[in-house]
Order: C-alpha cells, then structure tokens, then sequence
C-alpha cells in the first residue's frame, strides 16, 4: 500500500507545527521548497524534503506527478501566505480541496483588499496608493498626519512605519523607493489613516470565528507585537460586532474555505479592520488558541485540505498568553540563557528561542526582530499574566553594541594597520 503523503510547500514558522500534525494523521509530510536547508526542521531530519524552485507552478506540478507514482498524495497545502496561492492551483490541478487562488491573490495585495473591503461597506481606515514620493506626499496632506506608510504587498510588518510628521514621511519614503526595500514587483506604497485603539487578531475557520486574541505593540513608529492574549477581554457586545465585521470581509473577498487571520483595532468608531490574512496566523498564535479553546487550527485545517470533516468545537476556555522577546539594541549576542528555569514555572509551556548566540543583530522594525518567544497557559487572565512574568523575569540576553565592538578591535590592532569599522563586516 502506497503511503499518504502531504505537500508541504515551504515552511514559517507554523512548518513545524504542520510536520507534527501531519505525523499524528498518520500523513507522510514532505516539503517542497527553493532552499530546504533553511528550516531547521528539515535538517534536522524531521521529515523528507525536495529541492523546487515554489514559485514556478509548472516545477511543482511535474515534481508532485512524479511523487504520485510512489505515493498517494492526500492533500496540498502551506504555512506560508507567498506561496498560499500556488498552493490553490495545485490543488486545482491534482482535484484536491484548497483554497481559491484568486480570491488569495486578491488579499494579498493591499490595495485591491482595500478597494473590495471598501465597496462592501466594511469598517476599514482611509486610504491612497501612491508610486512615489510626490504621491506619497500629497496622500498624507489629504488624509492628515500621522499615516501609516507600508508596501501594497508584504507580510510581517515589513516596512509598515507610523509617520507622525513630514520629516518621519520622508525619510521612510526615501528608505522605501531608495533600494533599502526588497520589492517583488513594482514599487506601490499604500498611505493609510492611523487607527488608533486596541489592536485584535481573529482567528477564523471557514465561516467560524474560532478565537479573538489582545495584541499589545510596542511602542511607534513600528510594529512589531510584545504580547498576545487569548481570549481578549471583551464583552459580548463587543466580541459580537468584531465577529461580525470579520465575517463580512470574507464575505467581501470572496474567502471562505480554510483558516484565515484578521488584525483589527477598536477605534472611537468600533472595530475597523487592519488586515485580512487568508491564511492561518503565523506562531505563537496557533498554540495559544489551542491553549486557551481546545481548539488545534493545524490538525483541523489539514483534515480540510484531504478531505476529512473537521472538528471546531472548543472542550474548555482558558486564558493562554506569549510574551515575545525582542532586542533592544543592535549588536553581537554574547549570552541568552534562563529558559530552562522560565520552563519550569508552572504554567509555562514553551520557551523557544529563535536566535544563537554570537549572531548579529541589526532591529529591522519587523517580524524579523523577534528572538524568541515565552507561552503560559492558567484558568484566568490574571494568573496567566503573573505566570508569564515571572517566567519572563527569569530570561536574559547580553548584547555588545557594534560601536563597542569596534573600539575593542580598533585596541587590539596595530597602529599602522590602516583597518576601520568598515571592513568589519557588522552593517
């Protein structure tokens, strides 16, 4: 009997998470992906991997015809939204469920989300797409400072910046337009109004509203979030009309099949939505709301992807929180310990770092500051904060600043070396 096999194209951070899932079902994973070696993972030797370039459809067709004739290929899916897409048009192509690769694609670009969000009435903060920097500027002077300033198409935070005065504005348009920004496609930038108030992540599987989660920011002008607690506190009223809003925007992009992520803020006005991910949000926020309903959105969203019906109902409600750990300098990490003392608090169950020592670090304002991460799970909120703290209380990191560095090497140099901090390699 040939084995099940499930298509994992690339990984993220939920890749894990699916190998894992998939080996409970009894599924055979295997990832495809451009550059196998860079998840962790898979070198490790935690499940078969084949080389492909993900996005040339016509490569991935051929290598899964070729895999079907030695194994039985289940399903098709991903954890990463870039590829969420091809991900449609294979399962398209082999009559597998997956996700509409149109109505992805749609979402996946800022603007044309906006647009469809817009003509269907949905709460959503006001917005210009602009080219370049004169558009950029005359946006900001219609809607009124501050804006956000963010690329039409990204993930993660990339390049999304609060811009609270002309001089904010145009330094990140420069640093936009000036070659700092990788763009995949022509340079569009989307100038938003700021919406200011609570910020919320709705998770969602099909036409369910599964779990919404507080996220807490740091401070502006980024945003890369410190904290997720799930469930937010909210009251039924609220918690209502937030579900609502979430399900006319997939109602309004033509979503609907598979897991699907909503960022959204509480303004003056009542909830008005940020973004809309059609896809599963990435760690730690599958854990939590596993943690907090009983809920496990990876297990259930591969049962949809072969086939099989999936179960949604939540067996109890706890409260489950992750505290991110994020640098607060840039420089060379010279120690970070203290997890295995944070591990044993009770109610922690995981501590994770994402970093090894003596790497560089240089703060990118995006999903790419985050060094690790602390999950604490209790009966209620306020002891899973205390929970958290003090697990978080027992973490610690060490940091030499690049300036620092390079006195210590300009020291030991010698005096006619004619070497400088350039040629140090720390930018």
């Amino acid at each position: 009997m040939s084995r099940r096999a499930l298509i994992l194209l690339e990984g993220g951070s939920n890749g894990p998470l699916y190998v894992q899932a998939a080996q409970r079902l009894g599924l055979h994973p295997i990832t495809l992906s451009a550059d196998p070696t860079q998840y962790d993972y898979v070198a490790a030797g935690g499940c078969e991997a084949i080389c492909v370039d993900t996005h040339n459809l016509d490569a991935m067709i051929h290598e899964c015809a070729r895999l079907h004739l030695t194994s039985d290929i289940a399903g098709i899916t991903s954890a990463l939204e870039s590829v969420y897409a091809a991900v449609g048009e294979l399962c398209s192509y082999f009559d597998l469920p997956g996700p509409r690769p149109a109505a992805i694609e749609r979402c996946r670009d800022k603007f044309s989300q906006r647009q469809l969000l817009a003509e269907a009435g949905v709460p959503i903060p006001a917005y210009r797409l602009a080219a370049n920097a004169a558009d950029v500027e005359n946006s900001a002077a219609e809607i009124g400072l501050p804006v956000i300033v963010k690329p039409a198409a990204g993930i993660g935070s990339s390049g999304v910046r609060l811009c609270r005065d002309v001089d904010e504005l145009a330094e990140h348009t420069s640093y936009l337009l000036g070659g700092k920004h990788i763009w995949r496609s022509s340079p569009r930038i989307l100038v938003e109004e700021f919406a200011q108030g609570p910020h919320y992540s709705v998770e969602i599987m099909g036409n369910e509203v599964i779990g919404i989660g507080a996220a807490d920011f740091g401070g502006p002008p980024h945003f890369v979030c410190r904290e997720y607690i799930y469930p937010a506190l909210l009251t039924d009223d609220e918690h209502r009309r937030i579900a609502d809003v979430s399900l006319s925007c997939l109602q309004a992009l033509g979503l609907g099949w598979g897991p699907m992520n909503i960022d959204m803020r509480w303004t003056k006005l009542g909830p008005v939505v940020i973004e809309v991910n059609p896809r599963l949000a990435g760690a730690p926020n599958p854990q939590l709301v596993k943690l907090a309903y009983g809920v496990d959105l990876v297990t259930e969203h591969i049962k949809l992807v072969i086939g099989e019906e999936c179960n949604l109902r939540k067996s109890h409600l706890h409260t489950a929180a992750a505290r991110i750990l994020v640098p607060d300098r840039d420089g060379i990490l010279d120690a970070i310990g203290g997890d295995s003392r944070a591990a044993a608090v009770p109610g922690v169950t995981e501590v994770k770092f994402l970093i090894e020592l003596k790497t560089s670090i240089v703060r990118k304002g995006d999903y790419r500051d985050k060094i690790g991460h602390v999950i604490a799970v209790s009966p209620n909120l306020a002891q899973t904060k205390a929970i958290l703290q003090c697990a978080v209380d027992f973490i610690d990191w060490s940091i030499t600043p690049f300036s620092q560095l390079g006195a210590r090497k300009r020291q030991l140099q010698p005096l006619n070396s004619g070497t400088d901090a350039d040629g140090m390699g720390y930018r």
